[in-house]
């Protein structure tokens, strides 16, 4: 039965998702927020999502992980078909802080934010059995939970100005970060996406932002990770001002094992910088159509379009702003 296919799946792989992207782009109504995303990271990778704001970074980030519907070509997240399997991969993936999704509440502390969570993890994920156990027993289970997503972030409670107690509003912008990503890591999922991951940090803070993303990944967590600049040791996916154009580009030679893109060191893969035959059928032709969305919108013929066919689109950021506004996000 189906259940046991996905169980079957969730112990043989590793624990990481795999992520593949094949002509990936979303669309609203005036315009594109990102286009023709094509790159494949294995279980436990990380992959660095860089470009100036406004780019389509977060909107990529989203749809990679459920929260957006993509409106041209496909992608699969641990074996799950996006845009068809949207909620199922929600299930196995966990947002950090993304302002206007998942924001920390400045005016909670931070026990108020790990104790709600583990009760809304507890609630919406938990199986029927470990609902009617006792009440000790289901709070001895939340509060290993929240110490090892504690741990994993590397949060000391005990550092901070008022220890748990410390409202988020006092907390410095790491301290923050590793909060936001101890409450995802609190499900335990095989994705991790953290949006503005090195926004206003210091070189040292943002030393240790990576370190910490770095040491996920080594466990086994797949991490999606929205910055400005990437690291060199990660998988680089690069987003251009206009919606219209993504870099994928490896640094090593373990990176370029995981990119289904040719082996140079920076292959485009948007319509206006692209090398015709990295975007033509062989990555364009499998692009989802509205059959498959359920959109009963034909997205097919919005694969083969050119950079001159897209110059009226209007800029990334009013497209991404249709996109969330869609979502009820806005």
């Amino acid at each position: 039965m189906g259940g046991g296919t996905v169980g079957a799946e969730t112990e043989e792989q590793p624990h990481g998702a795999a992520v593949v992207a094949d002509g990936f782009g979303l669309k609203g109504p005036r315009g594109w927020a990102f286009r023709k995303v094509s790159f494949r990271a294995e279980p436990g990778a990380l992959v660095a999502i860089e470009g100036p704001s406004g780019s389509g970074r977060t909107c990529l980030l989203l749809a990679l992980t459920g929260r957006m519907k993509a409106k041209e070509g496909h992608a699969e997240v641990g074996g799950l078909p996006l845009p068809r399997k949207m909620a199922a991969v929600r299930r196995i993936s966990a947002l950090g802080q993304v302002p206007g999704v998942s924001e920390l509440d400045p005016a909670f502390t931070v026990a108020e934010h790990l104790r709600e969570r583990a009760l809304l993890q507890r609630r919406f994920d938990g199986s029927v059995r470990a609902l009617l156990r006792r009440p000790a027993e289901r709070a001895a289970t939340a509060r290993a939970r929240i110490d090892e997503a504690v741990a994993a972030a590397g949060l000391d409670l005990d550092a901070l100005p008022k220890g748990e107690r410390t409202s988020v509003r006092d907390l410095e912008r790491l301290e923050a970060l590793r909060l936001s990503i101890a409450l995802a890591l609190i499900g335990r999922p095989r994705l991790l996406a953290v949006d503005d991951t090195d926004l206003k940090l210091s070189d040292a803070d943002r030393a240790e932002a990576w370190a910490l993303l770095r040491s996920l990944a080594a466990s086994g967590t797949t991490v999606l990770a929205v910055c400005s600049e990437a690291p060199e040791d990660a998988l680089r996916i690069t987003t251009l001002e206009g919606g219209t154009a993504a870099d994928t580009a490896p640094e090593t030679p373990a990176d370029t094992a995981k990119t289904d893109t040719a082996k140079t060191d920076s292959v485009k893969t948007g319509l206006t910088k692209a090398d015709p035959a990295e975007t033509g059928p062989a990555k364009t032709g499998a692009a989802g159509t509205g059959a498959e969305d359920g959109t009963g919108e034909d997205t097919t013929a919005a694969v083969g379009e050119t950079a001159a066919d897209d110059t009226t689109d209007a800029t990334t950021e009013e497209g991404a702003a249709d996109a969330l506004a869609e979502t009820g996000r806005a």
